[in-house]
């Protein structure tokens, strides 16, 4: 019988769980680090007392940066049996998290489907099931209809929440101030702000926070405190709502640990190159160092088509400068939502990233993949680049579609190739190019 509700609170009392010494034989790191880590916040391990197919991943500090998958339907795309695709794929290929987005119809059948067959955390946005879950529009929910949805989420064993509690009274009143370009473009977030301004109320998960705070700490949930106010465009970035809008985020984020409650802390989507840094610094000082989730950021507003690469380029420096999990982008990112090929494309794209990532900020052991592919490069050992690759599959059917004479080499230089021709003269052999061997 575990005598804590919470890893949070495990931590605290100096437990060390069976998450942590998971989480830490994953990192080859230490279990009491772990508990350290976890204890002041630093790290969190999302894991819902009720998702017993998870094997459980850390986030935060000194960890390898970790990614999600989001998936789901939509109004014009139900096939739950395709998002299932998906779901396989992103664990074939190593995703950490999946969130599900599903926003219409009744969803929990598919959420329970996929939280059953899981290890990958799984996460909501239970905003955007409120109204096909409870069948009301959104201006007849209600505060307590929300917190069902929440409740409902947890009993199901999701294991992290988008909440957007920080989009208060205060922050939209610096939204409205500093005009925008893209105004809102967090779903979530432009759902509770009609709500807001429609009915002049305060948003209900502020308002309520106390109480959503002991349905997460009932079944362990951790919170991610949604970013209503991020940048749609790279204009928008770092302005006065987003700035407002984290301020109220660090205070929940102390009101969550408080209730021993894990938290992440979720981040920009749209930033210029030169500010990425800047922000990452600036959000874990005002969060008081809890990970940081963050969509992109993509660096640019003109390629769509190809979000994937400008969101791995911002991913790439905002996870080296101290993010420490991020959400994929996909092709298909502004455009539809995305097939198996754009979800593939999204997930490769964001390893890149994290990996790159994790060697430029020292995560131990992080370079250890790389030096065995410059090895097997050495020796140009085919088997094992595929073996090594993060897309393997892709890599031999490159090689294969030209396959060239000698398999010492390539297609692309031949008997030319440079690592051939000096691995021959090291070993005190004769290199020839004009006669055919």
């Amino acid at each position: 019988m575990r005598n804590y509700q919470t890893q949070m609170e495990a931590a605290k009392k100096g437990i060390i769980t069976p998450e942590m010494e998971l989480v830490a034989q994953k990192e080859r790191r230490s279990p009491e680090e772990l508990r350290a880590g976890v204890a002041c916040g630093r790290v969190a391990i999302p894991c819902n007392i009720r998702h017993t197919a998870l094997s459980a991943e850390g986030v935060g500090e000194g960890l390898r940066t970790k990614i999600n998958v989001n998936l789901g339907v939509s109004g014009d795309c139900r096939n739950y049996e395709r998002e299932m695709e998906k779901v396989e794929l992103a664990l074939r290929l190593g995703a950490e998290a999946i969130m599900d987005l599903s926003n219409v119809g009744k969803t929990n059948a598919f959420r329970r489907a996929l939280i059953d067959r899981s290890p990958a955390m799984i996460g909501t946005v239970p905003m955007y099931d409120a109204i096909g879950y409870l069948e009301k529009d959104l201006m007849e929910i209600t505060a307590a209809d929300f917190l069902r949805v929440i409740r409902a989420h947890a009993e199901e064993g999701v294991d992290f929440m988008t909440i957007h509690a920080g989009i208060n009274r205060r922050a939209v009143e610096a939204f409205m101030r500093d005009k925008r370009k893209m105004n809102i473009v967090s779903r979530g977030g432009s759902l509770l702000f009609a709500w807001m301004m429609t009915t002049g109320q305060e948003n209900p998960f502020y308002e309520h926070y106390d109480e959503v705070l002991e349905i997460l700490r009932e079944y362990d949930v951790t919170i991610s405190l949604g970013d209503a106010l991020r940048p749609g465009c790279i204009d928008d970035s770092t302005d006065a709502g987003q700035i407002a809008e984290l301020i109220e985020l660090g205070a929940l984020t102390e009101r969550a640990w408080a209730k021993d409650v894990q938290v992440m802390v979720e981040g920009p989507g749209h930033m210029a190159m030169n500010e990425i840094e800047a922000n990452m610094k600036l959000q874990k000082r005002l969060c008081h160092h809890a990970p940081f989730y963050v969509l992109g950021p993509l660096v640019t507003d003109i390629a769509p088509g190809y979000d994937h690469i400008t969101a791995a380029i911002g991913g790439a420096i905002a996870a080296a400068s101290g993010a420490d999990f991020l959400c994929y982008v996909t092709p298909a990112e502004h455009l539809r939502l995305p097939d198996l090929g754009d979800v593939k494309e999204g997930i490769i794209a964001s390893r890149i990233a994290a990996h790159a990532a994790d060697i430029a900020k020292g995560v131990p052991h992080a370079r250890e993949q790389d030096d065995a592919m410059a090895q097997a490069r050495h020796r140009v050992d085919w088997e094992e680049m595929f073996r090594l690759a993060l897309d393997g599959e892709k890599a031999r059917a490159y090689f294969e579609s030209t396959p060239p004479a000698d398999r010492h080499t390539c297609s692309m230089c031949g008997k030319m190739c440079a690592v051939r021709t000096t691995n021959m003269i090291l070993e005190g052999k004769t290199v020839e190019f004009c006669t055919e061997k």
